[in-house]
């Protein structure tokens, strides 16, 4: 390679960079997880923010649970169609969509990580079956939310890990996301220490921390930055649900900018809860990270 095409290959790199996270500041929004007929369209989305749609969720297993050595299927709400993830993404161009895998449970029955009998044929048919989905439903990435796992547990992080690597490599995808939570930090630690580099955003779910205050909220955070980056990791919040509620959330974020966190990014769970309430805090949060004064 002479240093010409050399200097192409690495401005390439630099462009599709700037592209994939061209704003710096981005928006998770998991839709589709609770059979609510959402719709991507009713979801207010701001210019100046990379938002990207978490459809929930990408399960192995078929519908009665029983799991499918890898080949994943799509379970999120039937709005969710190709054409709607096509038209949102055609009239919001800073939108992106990813597939979240496997979530809690299928209905009654909750989902828990397994060891594969052959970890190769579970990544293969990982990465065939998540291919055929992006193509489908023009996804961009995937966000892993395993919630529950075996004891002990040994290929968790070598397979995830080596599927995102293997998605991105063959270009697939461009983001991967993870949601640890406060019971599964072990083997999303693990999977963050060898495959961090391939993983672009970590969407804490800080309201399983049960904190209700602003101070406590930072006090968290900071407990999961020395766990995951800092810069990676994202300040969450669940709609009508558990941890911190209503605008404590957002004095939560400005005490994070005070003490010197670059807030790039809000995760929120769920639009289908957000639709009763005319997503004030989709609408609030993208308001805040627009006129957040802090560099990230």
């Amino acid at each position: 390679m002479s240093m010409f095409q050399l200097f192409l290959f690495q401005l390439s790199g630099i462009l599709l960079l700037s592209q994939q996270f061209c704003y710096g500041k981005v928006m998770m929004e998991y839709i589709g997880a609770t059979g609510v007929p959402v719709k991507l369209e009713a979801v207010p989305v701001e210019e100046g923010i990379d938002f990207h749609f978490i459809l929930s969720f990408a399960i192995d297993a078929d519908p009665s649970g029983n799991t499918q050595n890898g080949k994943f299927s799509p379970y999120w709400a039937d709005t969710l169609t190709p054409e709607s993830v096509a038209a949102m993404k055609k009239s919001h161009p800073n939108v992106k969509a990813l597939a979240s895998l496997s979530g809690w449970s299928l209905g009654d029955k909750v989902l828990r990580w397994y060891t594969p009998d052959d970890t190769q044929q579970w990544i293969s048919n990982a990465f065939s079956s998540l291919s055929s989905m992006a193509q489908q439903y023009h996804l961009d990435g995937i966000d892993i939310d395993y919630e529950n796992f075996p004891r002990p547990n040994s290929s968790f992080a070598y397979c995830i890990g080596e599927l995102i690597t293997l998605l991105k490599n063959q270009s697939v995808i461009s983001v991967a996301t993870i949601a640890p939570y406060h019971k599964t930090t072990a083997p999303y630690i693990e999977l963050f220490e060898n495959y961090g580099d391939v993983i672009d955003f970590v969407n804490y779910q800080f309201y399983t921390d049960k904190v209700r205050k602003p101070k406590s909220y930072v006090e968290a955070f900071k407990i999961r930055a020395g766990q995951f980056d800092k810069e990676k990791l994202l300040p969450s919040y669940e709609v009508n649900g558990r941890g911190i509620q209503g605008d404590a959330f957002f004095d939560a974020l400005s005490l994070l900018e005070d003490d010197g966190f670059g807030v790039n990014g809000v995760m929120i769970f769920s639009a289908d809860a957000s639709s009763s309430n005319d997503y004030y805090y989709e609408r609030k949060s993208q308001d805040f990270l627009l006129n957040s004064t802090v560099s990230v």
